[in-house]
Parts: structure tokens; sequence; C-alpha cells
């Protein structure tokens, strides 16, 4: 089967990785890819916005299935125009994808569904966001309503923080994403990511993640699309990944049907694990990135078989989602100057980065004449297994020293967290 590939980030390198090493899949496209997806598909350029170039490529081409790894497209309803088309797609329709394309969408089907999640107040102006913040206490949680490539959540420490936070937002620091701002009840304990795959009905369970967001060692400093994760998380465990599935995710997938928006595809949910019960915090519509790439690592399912069955409403006819034991590990290593602006056509070296089993997912990067230089904010996702999180972040890291990229920086201390539950048990 033929199979297109939509993106050109780290969490597409790992998707089209692991789509080529499935029996069922043909030829391998990728648009727009970058220098490592180009190892494992061919890739074209085709504008993912452009429904009709991308439709009439599939025609052309005989594709099978379409893998949308971006949000944007997918929130631009793009599976729909591929589904009219009788063309397969992995991946949410316009309405569904809202889950992710608006934050005030998701809080309002929690309340609907009774899913349990932070208290909050959709605002549309700076006035009436300025009164609705007087009904909580610090630190406040302020969300641009609308896709803002992964930084559109500031925590701010005091009031005077978030009345500055909110002028940038309303102000457009975000663009059209920050003309609707979601003010939320900070929520204290552990964050956690549980993802599934589902074709609408139903719903099957697919691993566990936890990132890094900050840029700083310590989660300090700027948020950023993610410095780095590690898989599985312990912390969700068995008792509380189905606790999830029955009051977040089922509740969420059955709403959807029943209001004529079927979720297809992966559903990402962001929790945090409170004294409590778990808090649904957010959804993506997409896998995470770095998240999908330490899921890629430990995925021992055929990826084709899983997400042509999500495509065509069978889930529920295929094997579940296999995983290996093991832990596994990515460190992003990012360009100076990012998450603010980010030096580009920095030299990069692998050298001997994946001798030892490491797998390097390109991220931001380009080819300059056969030199790999960096063109992006997040370079490369520096990725590793081992038995335990120790070991796989000793090997990560391993392959992280075995790179020269001068003008590149990473934290030294992903997965420190679970290292640190390992040693003291």
């Amino acid at each position: 089967m033929n199979i297109l590939l939509l993106g050109g980030g780290g969490r597409e390198h790992a998707l089209a990785w692991k789509l080529a090493q499935s029996p069922l899949c043909g030829k391998l496209w990728a648009t727009p890819g970058n220098p490592g997806i180009a190892q494992e598909a061919t890739c074209i350029d085709l504008d993912a916005m452009d429904h009709a170039a991308v439709v009439e490529f599939c025609r052309a081409n005989a594709i099978g299935l379409v893998v949308i790894g971006p949000e944007a497209p997918l929130v631009d309803g793009l599976a729909d125009s591929l589904r009219d088309a009788g063309v397969p797609a992995f991946g949410p329709s316009r309405a569904a994808a809202q889950l992710e394309g608006s934050k005030g969408f998701t809080k309002d089907l929690c309340e609907r569904a009774n899913i349990p999640t932070a208290r909050f107040y959709r605002t549309t102006s700076l006035e009436e966001a300025w009164g609705k913040l007087k009904r909580f206490d610090p630190p406040f949680v302020l969300k641009a309503d609308g896709l803002a490539a992964g930084k559109g959540v500031i925590i701010a420490e005091t009031r005077e923080e978030a009345q500055h936070a909110l002028h940038d937002l309303f102000e457009g620091k975000f663009g059209s994403a920050g003309s609707e701002v979601v003010i939320e009840q900070f929520l204290t304990g552990e964050e956690a990511s549980f993802f599934a795959l589902t074709d609408g009905e139903t719903i099957v369970p697919l691993g566990t993640a936890q990132d890094h967001k900050r840029v700083g060692e310590g989660d300090t400093g700027p948020n950023t699309g993610g410095m780095g994760a590690y898989s599985p998380a312990p912390v969700l465990t068995e008792e509380l990944q189905s606790q999830v599935m029955r009051e977040i995710v089922e509740p969420t997938v059955r709403t959807m049907r029943e209001e004529g928006m079927p979720y297809v595809g992966v559903l990402y949910a962001g929790l945090m694990l409170t004294k409590d019960d778990p808090q649904l915090i957010e959804y993506n519509a997409r896998f995470g990135d770095p998240e999908c790439q330490v899921l890629m690592m430990r995925l021992e399912s055929d990826l084709v078989e899983l997400m042509l069955a999500c495509a065509q409403g069978r889930l529920g006819e295929v094997k579940a989602p296999e995983l290996s034991d093991d832990f596994a590990l990515t460190v992003v290593m990012a360009a100076e100057g990012y998450p603010g602006t980010p030096k580009k056509g920095g030299t990069i070296s692998l050298g001997k980065a994946e001798a030892d089993g490491a797998k390097i997912f390109h991220a931001g990067t380009q080819l300059d004449g056969e030199t790999l230089t960096a063109n992006g904010g997040r370079v490369l996702n520096v990725t590793a297994r081992g038995p335990t999180a120790t070991e796989a972040q000793k090997a990560a890291y391993a392959a992280v020293d075995a790179i020269e990229f001068p003008d590149g920086f990473c934290r030294r201390d992903i997965g420190q967290r679970e290292v640190r539950r390992e040693r003291h048990g």
C-alpha cells in the first residue's frame, strides 16, 4: 500500500521510521519531510493546506492511507477533504480536531460530559479577562484558545505578571490564537500523558509518557514545544490508566460521537495527577512531539495496520497495540536562542551517535550540499531504549555526547524524576 505522511518534524521522522518497517507499506511519500525522513521516504513539495492538491496527489499515486502528523492541517479539515474523496486518513475531522484547536471547546465538552478538569472561564476581551482573574488565586494559568505551536500556555506567579501576560495575549503575541483566552485554576500534582487510538467507537490504550516543557534544567525558564520525554510513565499506574480511560477518554469519544463529530486517530490526553484524581489539562489531536518519538521506539505492533484500522472504522478487528517493557527516552537538541529566535545554519555532525542502538530523529535540519545544518528551534531528538529509565537516560546522553553541534544545546536532566525514583525505590 502506498502511504503519504504529512509533516517535517521529529514526530514525523519517528512515524516514517515506524511506518517503513511495516510489511503493508509499499511506497512511502512525505511532505515536506526533512533529511532524516528522506532516509525512509520519498520527500516531495506539497502544501498540506491545499486540500485539492493533496487529494490529486493521492489519486495520481494510488495512496491507500494518509497520515496527518501536525495539528494545523487537522484543524483546517484536511481529513474531511480526503475522506470525501474516498482516501483513508488517520486523523480527526475539522469538527473533532477542535479538541486541540480550541481550549474553550474542550473545556465546554468537559462540562457537558462531566470530565474532571480545572475550574475555568472563557474570555474574549482584556477587560473581561481582568475581571475573571479576580476569581482566582495565584499562580494563574492563562491559555490562548487556538493553536500556538505548543507555546500558548502561560503560568503567571503574580497578579501583575498575569495582567501583563493577558495584555500580550490579546494584543497578538500568539496571533489569532489569543483572540480568546481561557483562564483556569492552577492544579498541583505531577503531569503525565496518556495516548489512545480510536476509530470513533472502539478505543484502545496506546501508551504513557512524561515530557519536559521548560527550556531550562530543573524545569526552569519559558515553556517550549518540549525539550525531552520518556515512556512509559510509571506514575500512571495500571489502576490510574483504567480510571483515565473510564472517566476521561471514553466519555470524550462517546460524547463526540453522539454529537455528530466522531473522533478518529490518536487522542493525546495531557493530565495532572492531583492528590484526589487525574484531571484533564488539555487534549492534542495528534501524536505529541517529542512524546511520539519515545512511543515509536517502544511500539512492537504494525503501525500501518493500526492506523488503517482506525481510518476504516475497524479498530475492534485488529490486535491491540503492543509496546516493549523497555523505557525509551529522548533528548531534544535545540538551536541557540530557542525558544526565542533560534540560530539557523549551525553545522551538525552525527558521527557515531547511533552506533550503540540510539536513534536520531531529525526535527529541524536541512542539507547544505552534503553538510547537515540546523533549520529550526528544536533540531534533533536523540532517542534510546533501556530496561530502566536510568539506562535509557545513560544511552541517550552517550549519543548526545557523540554529536558535534556547536550551536546547539540540550537539557541534561531529561527523565531525572524517574531516575531518582529508581534510585531511591
